[in-house]
């Protein structure tokens, strides 16, 4: 079996445009998070734009919808990320951006090494978890599964 990383997508609807005031927090502190996963042990690549972010691509034909598709070594290198450090504060602030979802926003997935995963499959296993709940194919950290019970 081939060496296996994690690929992340959250996905998140914003209370305004990202040039609108509710959100100037935010966006304040995007540069140092980003800059924080790529310095991250077990970061291994993030959806970006030329910019160096991702809140200017554009999914769902909707200008509100911000994603975050990544790619890590591990289950805990993602999760040491996510709850520590700048993020972490983002984390508990979330609440004053972006809107509350009753359906999944988060989803993860292993993939091959080397796969740089693109946004259609991302959405695609969004769907699948929306869909099926948390399988080997697309889980959450609330139950996860590890790469070989694929």
């Amino acid at each position: 079996m081939p060496k296996m990383h994690l690929a992340q997508l959250n996905i998140a609807f914003a209370k305004a445009a990202m040039d609108d005031p509710v959100m100037q927090d935010f966006v304040a502190q995007l540069d140092e998070v980003n800059a924080e996963a790529e310095q991250s042990p077990g970061f291994i690549w993030r959806l970006q734009t030329d910019e160096g972010n991702a809140t200017d691509i554009r999914v769902l034909n909707n200008d509100e919808v911000i994603i975050n598709l990544s790619v890590w070594q591990s289950i805990e290198s993602l999760k040491n990320f996510l709850y520590s450090g700048q993020h972490l504060k983002v984390l508990q602030n979330k609440a004053a951006w972006f809107e509350k979802m009753s359906s999944a926003h988060l989803v993860l997935w292993w993939v091959p090494e080397g796969h740089t995963p693109n946004i259609d499959e991302a959405l695609m296993k969004l769907s699948f978890i929306n869909e099926y709940g948390p399988t080997a194919e697309a889980f959450t950290f609330a139950k996860p599964f590890e790469a070989n019970q694929l």
